[in-house]
């Protein structure tokens, strides 16, 4: 019934109280489009409390909505409220009453049913009043965090008073009731299945927003010693090592310990706090895109993010965003490297877990390891590891390390309680925080151990820079189920004793779609942009126009064809840009009477090519299409569909590009046309002609061509080295050590600013896919092989893509004759 007037009263005296004390908020007000003003709008609050009730007519009365308090607006429901509870007034201790329909429910499934009315539109409604997991170690802290208790008066006063000031209100999206009533199962069906709904909706969107219900950090510590394996290991290291079971056991116990997280929602609001103010005082600001992805498969469903790894804040900034968006903060997969004093406990607290960097030789931690992960996963917690293992030094996405996600497949075939999602998250920085170790290391200076002291150095050398924005974007979601059923559709059945031998290959699968999916998701900043233009030319250096220009031309470009659904690209024209990243004191500038010029002094030279390779995958197969008119005029489209097949294999394994084989074709025809667009090639049939020489064209297609020529040039150093060693001379290790040599020749004999382009794990990961690609073979000493064909084949597609030049100075240096073969002996 709607609030007669005593009722009135009494709650407008109440809400003027509470509202004086009580600050809320909507999670996400996307919800409100989805509305329709035409028809009658009712509110669904889990369990009777008057204070949901005071903050959901609050937060409607900003949003300029029908408010829950005011009546029905039908003619035959005008005694009803525009809300009601799913469940009955509870007593005074709190406990759950027996279950039943609620009658506003009934009446408005009857009215429906009979035609009275044409529809309604059921809103179901969360209020949080604080977001922590009930595994407290306080009794204290009970009464204040929302949890899976069911919360009487006494606990929701106590809620109201201590965290009046954080109070959340989630509106789902609405249900249609007349999709209901028209499956015609009758008036009493439709009520309970409408009450199953709501229910089931209520628990998932709970457990999406403050976590499932795990027990207390000492009991779950506790349960993994008991489980079977870690027993089984339990008793095998006590044998193995000589020593009690007790004293293994306890072993088992330190090693819970060490890896088990404490999360705390105390944590997660002071840092809540102190991130609020960092990202205030050292960034301009956070973009988030596509969350509403991640919304939906929250929702009963076990979600793994899986970020790339730029900086330490990358932790951080996961989780303040996932609490301030009313998502859960995640567990978090840590390196036992970060368990440092204070730090260490304040980011345990915060959901991290500690892990070491390898599990070899000690199958109790892995059989500890594995139980916990295993307990996260069927609690139906967040999880978040980074694939690339460490992070990325050098910009690119690094090759995934597939131990976790080896854990993850084992504890899935094991029990598939929740089905598992994966969210790839690119996370991308106009600067990143730990730019100038970067710098040092980029130069070859050994990676610096972690300490507490670093935060205060850190924040001393940033506190007079600017950082810009940062942007968060979430990929498309990658269920493992479906993965599966693509990639090996029989994984269901697969024995016991095989899993071990299924699940190290399905994780190398899955770490590289993980990874694409990760780089598809790619935001271009202004830094990015600027990057590529400056480095694509030979002094490090343009004029304003001349950089205005190109740097329009990518913007045009990326919006001509977009390079996934999930990239977003920076606002603003070339000279906006041009401006902001000077002012971060990335570029340098020179005034002379005709202009300004933009050049990169030599520590900026070497940092710009982070930013470069952040999005260097964006523009990988444009610039391999530039590339073959550098020293070609004309070239038909069938030879520059053959071309691209040919290589485009090597950078989408180096890069993690994301198309498929299959689309390449269609890609390649877009790209082409958006090239004639631009003036950049023109058509005369089946054949493509560059601008002439002597036009700026011509000069924006060799820039963008430039872009990827490193790369072209290590693939053709590579090669040749291999050529020139010869048949089974060489094997795959001292090939690799080989390359890394040669490339560092060459960049000290050209002034290369490019300390990737020497990086050994990218030759390593190129001499594998040319073995998988079947171009070489191993013979039975692990000696590589070659079709003799090979050399004429390489030398065809070099001529194409690299300048005369830079093959005549690649053979020169790659047959030197006082050049090690190998730092090994054969």
């Amino acid at each position: 019934m709607f609030l007669p007037s005593i009722r009135r009263l009494y709650f407008s005296v109440l809400r003027h109280l509470l509202l004086i004390w009580v600050r809320s908020e909507t999670i996400d007000n996307s919800v409100f489009h989805n509305l329709r003003s035409d028809l009658p709008l009712v509110y669904v609050l889990q369990q009777p409390s008057i204070s949901d009730l005071i903050v959901l007519d609050n937060e409607c009365r900003k949003a300029g909505l029908h408010r829950p308090v005011e009546r029905f607006n039908e003619p035959s429901l005008e005694h009803l409220s525009c809300f009601f509870y799913l469940r009955q007034e509870p007593n005074w201790t709190g406990r759950k009453s027996k279950q039943h329909i609620a009658p506003t429910l009934k009446q408005l499934v009857c009215a429906v049913d009979a035609g009275h009315l044409k529809n309604v539109q059921v809103v179901p409604i969360s209020v949080y009043w604080g977001q922590s997991p009930d595994r407290e170690t306080s009794p204290w802290k009970l009464i204040f965090a929302d949890s899976w208790a069911v919360t009487g008066r006494l606990r929701r006063f106590f809620q109201v008073l201590i965290l009046g000031h954080k109070t959340r209100v989630q509106f789902s999206a609405p249900l249609q009731l007349s999709e209901l009533t028209d499956q015609g199962k009758g008036q009493v069906r439709t009520q309970r299945m409408l009450h199953r709904l709501l229910r089931v909706h209520f628990r998932n969107s709970k457990a999406a927003v403050i976590g499932p219900d795990l027990s207390h950090r000492r009991t779950l510590v506790k349960a993994l010693i008991h489980e079977p394996e870690v027993q089984k290991n339990i008793t095998l290291t006590a044998d193995r090592e000589g020593i009690s079971l007790e004293k293994a056991q306890k072993r088992a116990l330190k090693y819970a310990n060490e890896i088990a997280s404490d999360y705390s929602y105390i944590a997660i609001r002071f840092l809540e706090l102190v991130l609020s103010w960092f990202w205030n005082k050292f960034y301009d600001g956070i973009k988030v895109n596509h969350i509403e992805g991640v919304r939906e498969v929250a929702h009963g469903h076990e979600v793994i993010y899986v970020p790339c790894h730029r900086s330490h804040i990358d932790y951080l900034l996961m989780s303040y965003l996932l609490f301030t968006n009313g998502l859960t903060p995640p567990h978090i997969a840590a390196g036992i490297n970060l368990n440092m004093p204070i730090i260490g406990r304040l980011l345990r607290r915060g959901g991290a877990f500690f892990m070491r960097r390898t599990f070899r030789g000690n199958p109790l931690y892995t059989s500890v390891f594995n139980e916990y992960m295993h307990t996260l996963f069927n609690k139906g917690f967040p999880v978040e590891y980074f694939i690339e293992g460490g992070r990325s030094r050098t910009g690119r996405t690094l090759q995934p390390k597939t131990g976790m996600l080896a854990l993850t497949l084992s504890s899935f075939l094991r029990s598939q309680r929740l089905p598992i999602v994966f969210v790839p998250v690119y996370i991308g920085y106009e600067r990143v925080l730990e730019g100038r170790t970067y710098l040092g290391e980029l130069r070859g200076a050994n990676k610096k151990k972690e300490s507490f002291f670093d935060v205060f150095r850190v924040i001393a050398a940033i506190r007079k820079q600017r950082f810009g924005k940062v942007a968060v974007n979430f990929g498309q979601p990658l269920k493992l189920a479906d993965f599966l059923n693509a990639q090996h559709h029989n994984w269901q059945h697969i024995p016991l004793e095989e899993r071990k031998t299924f699940t190290g290959p399905a994780a190398q699968q899955l770490a590289t779609h993980i990874a694409r999916y990760i780089n598809a998701a790619a935001d271009i900043n202004p830094v990015n942009l600027v990057a590529l233009a400056m480095l694509s030319t030979q002094r490090l250096a343009l004029d304003e126009n001349a950089l205005t220009r190109i740097i329009n031309l990518y913007l045009s470009l990326l919006r001509s064809v977009p390079y996934s659904k999930h990239t977003s690209v920076t606002e603003g024209d070339g000279l906006s840009i041009i401006t902001h990243v000077h002012q971060m004191k990335l570029i340098s500038e020179q005034q002379d009477a005709l202009g300004r010029i933009y050049y990169l002094d030599e520590n900026n030279a070497v940092l710009m090519t982070y930013y470069r390779n952040n999005v260097l995958h964006v523009f990988a197969l444009p610039a391999l299409l530039a590339s073959f008119f550098h020293s070609n005029a004309r070239m038909t489209r069938e030879h520059i569909l053959e071309l691209t097949h040919a290589l485009y294999p090597y950078l989408q394994a180096e890069l993690f590009t994301h198309y498929a084989a299959d689309e390449i074709e269609s890609v390649v025809d877009q790209w082409l046309t958006c090239f004639i667009e631009h003036g950049l090639l023109q058509r005369d049939g089946e054949t493509y002609q560059r601008p002439a020489p002597s036009s700026t064209q011509y000069v924006l297609l060799s820039l963008l061509a430039r872009t990827l020529i490193q790369t072209l040039q290590r693939f053709y150093m590579a090669i040749a080295l291999l050529l020139n060693k010869g048949q089974n001379a060489l094997d795959a290790q001292q090939l690799e050590e080989l390359c890394t040599v040669m490339a560092q020749r060459l960049s000290i004999l050209h002034g290369l600013n490019a300390p990737e382009f020497f990086d050994k794990s990218l030759f390593r990961h190129f001499i594998q896919t040319l073995i998988n690609e079947g171009v070489i073979q191993t013979d039975d000493e692990g000696k590589l092989s070659y079709h003799d064909r090979l050399g004429t084949l390489a030398e065809s597609a070099a001529k194409r893509v690299l300048p005369a030049e830079i093959r005549l100075s690649i053979r020169q240096v790659t047959t030197t004759d006082d050049a090690p073969a190998s730092s090994k002996p054969d």
